[in-house]
Formats: C-alpha cells, sequence, structure tokens
C-alpha cells in the first residue's frame, strides 16, 4: 500500500480514537458531577410557599449531592421571570427550578407571548409534593363558613377584593372560579408573590385569597386568617376540622396544585437522572414527609419521566380551565 493510500486510512482512525477520548471525557465529567454548588431558582419572593418547600428539602438535599444548595429568587410574572432565566442557563444540571403549577401549566395558556414552553424547553427532574388550596379571609370579615361568605359577598357587591401571588397563577383563577360557581362579585388585587398578598390580607387591605395550604395554614393556626374550605377532595391534615369545598356546598371544584423540579432542556440525562435520584432519596426521609405534611403539602414523589408524563396531562386540563374564565395577559 502506498503512503498515500494509508493516509485516509489514517485520518480516519485518528478520528476515531479522538471521538473515543472526547465521549470518555465526557463520561468522566458527568460521572464527577457534582463539582460544583447546585442552584435553585424559584419564580418568587423568599417567604412564600415554594420557599419554605424547598428550605425544608435544601439540606438534605445537600447532603445526598454532596455539594451546598442555593435558593436564589428571581420573582415576577407569576414565576415566569424565574422559569425564563433557568430555560436559557447553561444545562450543566448546576441551574434548576423549583415551579408549581402555575409557572409550569397554568402561564403557557395564559400568556400568549410566554418566553419558554414547558416541554420544549425543559427536562423534567422530579415531583416533589401537591398540595390543595386553602379558601381564606381575614378575620373582620362577618363569615365564618363558605357559605357565610358567599351570602355576604352577594349582599356586597364589588366589597370584596382578593388577593394572590400574580396574574394568571392558580391562586388568581381559584378565586375567579369560585366567582363563576356562586355567582358573586370580587376584584382581583394581584401582588408580586404569595408574601405580599398575605401582608395585607392581615392588614384588611383585601379581604379574600385562595393560597396552598403550607403558608395558609399557619396564618390560620396563629388567628391572623380565617380557613373557609380546603380545595382538596379529602380534609387536610394540616386543618383536620377546615371544611372541604363539597362538604361546604360547592360540588366538583377539586383543584390541587404541584410543586417539581425541573433542569434547562439539554441537561445531559445521566445527570437528570442522578438528581431526580437525589430527591426521591430526600422525600424518603420520615422526618421530612411529616414535617411536609403539618406545613399541608403532600410528599408525592415523580421521577423524571413520570413527571414529564403528569405535566403533558395537566397541560390541556389547565388550559381548559383558563379559558373559561376568560384570563389573558401580555
Amino acid at each position: 500500500m502506498t503512503s498515500s493510500r494509508r493516509l485516509p486510512v489514517l485520518c480516519t482512525a485518528a478520528l476515531r480514537i479522538a471521538a473515543l477520548c472526547i465521549a470518555a471525557a465526557c463520561a468522566t465529567a458527568h460521572a464527577a458531577w457534582p463539582e460544583k454548588p447546585v442552584k435553585v431558582v424559584i419564580g418568587f419572593p423568599a417567604g412564600g410557599p415554594l420557599d419554605a418547600h424547598m428550605r425544608l428539602m435544601s439540606d438534605r438535599l445537600a447532603a445526598a449531592l454532596g455539594q451546598s444548595v442555593i435558593i436564589d429568587y428571581k420573582s415576577g410574572a407569576g414565576g415566569a421571570v424565574g422559569a425564563d432565566a433557568v430555560a436559557k442557563s447553561a444545562p450543566d444540571g448546576y441551574t434548576l427550578l423549583l415551579a408549581n403549577t402555575g409557572t409550569m401549566v397554568i402561564n403557557p395558556a395564559v400568556y400568549p407571548r410566554l418566553s419558554y414552553s414547558t416541554l420544549r424547553d425543559f427536562a423534567p427532574v422530579a415531583r416533589t409534593a401537591q398540595q390543595p388550596l386553602l379558601l381564606i379571609v381575614n378575620p373582620a370579615v362577618p363569615a365564618r363558613t363558605l357559605p357565610e361568605f358567599i351570602a355576604y359577598a352577594r349582599a356586597n357587591p364589588g366589597k370584596i377584593n382578593f388577593g394572590s401571588a400574580g396574574n394568571g397563577g392558580i391562586s388568581h383563577l381559584v378565586p375567579e372560579m369560585l366567582k363563576q360557581a356562586a355567582g358573586i362579585s370580587m376584584t382581583h388585587v394581584p401582588y408580586k408573590g404569595s408574601a405580599p398578598a398575605f401582608v395585607d390580607l392581615m392588614a384588611g387591605q383585601v379581604q379574600f385569597m385562595a393560597e396552598s395550604v403550607p403558608q395558609a395554614a399557619q396564618y390560620a393556626k396563629q388567628g391572623k386568617v380565617r380557613a373557609l374550605a380546603v380545595t382538596s377532595r379529602e380534609r387536610n391534615v394540616a386543618l383536620p376540622d377546615t371544611p372541604t369545598m363539597a362538604e361546604a356546598g360547592i360540588r366538583n371544584f377539586e383543584v390541587v396544585g404541584f410543586y417539581g423540579i425541573l433542569a434547562p432542556a439539554a441537561t445531559p440525562r445521566d445527570v437528570v437522572e442522578r438528581l431526580s435520584g437525589a430527591f426521591r432519596q430526600v422525600l424518603e426521609d420520615g422526618a421530612l414527609r411529616e414535617r411536609m405534611v403539618q406545613q399541608g403539602a403532600d410528599p408525592a414523589f415523580l421521577g423524571a419521566g413520570d413527571f414529564l408524563a403528569y405535566l403533558k396531562a395537566e397541560t390541556p386540563r389547565w388550559a381548559a380551565a383558563v379559558a373559561a374564565s376568560g384570563t389573558r395577559l401580555d
């Protein structure tokens, strides 16, 4: 064989060796993950339910990963600001999103020009919990039950303001659904997160809210707000004396949200699976599960594949709810 004929063969062999070396280097890099702290972005201000949920898990997650966990708050547009930031982050497993129902399956139906697509721009990692909402009022409102509140609202049209964690989120849509179901009038006052909304509810600036049980139950137990009903099928452990919507006279009104972890779409599959396994380990801790239940959330782990299937099923369900409410935001 002449040297001119050997040259292409040698080049091809060299390319194959180089490719194998690159693949081996990538595998080694993934095997070493994580080599630095992992950041979890929350699209709402500190002090809200998502913050409390992540703080409950952060120490155990750090132990499972062998790296510290940093919580970063990027609030705005019902969690969309934080979600957009994570979608555009490097897909290396070091930047994650802790999101809720509103951010991932309601926003796409509410915002026609949303900058991200849940199913296109994210790799689902793990669903961590499900939780109903609690309907609550300022204690000065002369209603101790949901039927009494509905009667009061009907007798005082235009005098009830309800706060929410932001336009188009689940805490906005549930009161809109109640308005339709009960035939009452209330005015929406959106906030940048649930924490400032709670402040104004307790101060009497707004009279009504529908918020996830963890934080709402805490204030109800302290007497700072009054609980009227929970939106799950069964009563919640955190507030066992609070009736369900059905028990309070509103049928077919079951609403349960979720919390979940997502990574940028191109995150390596092995890194996603290792993250998913770490969250599974965290949520198997009995003491953590008990604390989570006492907060009002149901530990409800789903791995990466099952969480993806869950999101695919929830997306059209909430799109229909948004269409029925007429909510549309620019």
